[in-house]
């Protein structure tokens, strides 16, 4: 395996108690590119990084995707990529693991499956629980198993990622690298790796409620393109749902209390034609898309 192919790309925001060891640990296993992408923190990170030999580059937006994208498309020279988290909670022990799929020609990205061996402690059960709800969703709307959608270890070939049409500033960016996976058909493994808990006096930037919302509006937007029925479906069933709720109101109080709702009615009915309306416009959409899909496919066989 050659190791000058690689560039280990270490995202980082106030990760000074980690970063160095992090650093460290990956040159020891032969990895001499190292490249920290610094947030403008504001305790010393940069600092540590460099005197552990990283290169540091500091990122001109913010946010965890915005720095990714700008390090890969600007500053990554190499033809891997290797991508883990500053915080100490991966394993360079697993970076072998990870990157033979790339060195093998069998992968383009390769994600590493943090519930394959999680540490009782690396994770509370609120997250773990908002994590398989995410894989399960993520695989019902775009018919992949990714295994752990939202790890943060991952590998893949700089050429696959500049095709990628990444947007996420945030903790999003891994949701939208699956999604974008899943959607351009880039062959993806899944590896096994350990998670590891933070080391004491280092403290986690995610905020489970507030970036858990953003990550479910990105794989639900995302199916607008890769599975419209459900996109469409389920905001059609939702609407209709609500209509028949309203309808069954009106005509209970109607035909028990003898209380007529004409606005309500309209409402209902509104919105009963507005929830076919979606679901029709669901089947058709989804019916493009798979035309679209074959038509490819056979562009590219007879290629």
């Amino acid at each position: 395996m050659n190791r000058d192919a690689v560039t280990v790309l270490l995202p980082a925001y106030d990760e000074a108690e980690t970063v160095g060891d992090v650093v460290a640990d990956f040159r020891e296993h032969g990895f001499e590119r190292v490249l920290v992408v610094d947030g403008e923190s504001t305790d010393g990170t940069r600092a540590r990084a460099e005197a552990a030999g990283a290169r540091v580059m500091i990122q001109s937006g913010r946010g965890k995707g915005q720095a990714i994208r700008e390090a890969v498309r600007e500053r990554v020279d190499t033809e891997f990529v290797l991508m883990a988290d500053a915080d100490g909670t991966y394993r360079p022990e697993d970076a072998d693991a990870m990157l033979e799929p790339l060195f093998e020609g069998r992968a383009e990205h390769v994600v590493g499956d943090r519930f394959a061996n999680m540490h009782e402690d690396a994770m509370t059960a609120f997250n773990r629980v908002g994590n398989r709800a995410f894989n399960w969703l993520f695989g019902l709307i775009h018919r992949e198993d990714f295994g752990d959608i939202l790890s943060g270890y991952r590998a893949f070939t700089r050429d696959s990622f500049r095709r990628l049409a990444l947007s996420a500033d945030g903790f999003g960016i891994e949701t939208e690298l699956s999604v974008e996976c899943a959607r351009h058909g880039v062959p993806t493994a899944v590896v096994p790796v350990t998670y590891l808990p933070r080391p004491n006096g280092s403290n986690t930037n995610l905020h489970p409620v507030k970036d858990g919302g953003i990550i479910l509006m990105a794989i639900y937007r995302q199916a607008k393109t890769s599975n419209p029925l459900f996109y469409f479906g389920s905001a059609g069933m939702l609407t209709g749902l609500f209509g028949v709720a309203v309808a069954a109101f009106v005509a209970y109080d109607w035909f028990v209390n003898g209380v007529p709702h004409e606005v309500l009615a309209v409402v209902s009915g509104v919105s009963l034609i507005f929830g076919v309306q979606l679901l029709i416009f669901g089947v058709l959409s989804d019916l493009i898309v798979t035309l679209h899909r074959e038509t490819l496919d056979r562009i590219e066989n007879d290629d």
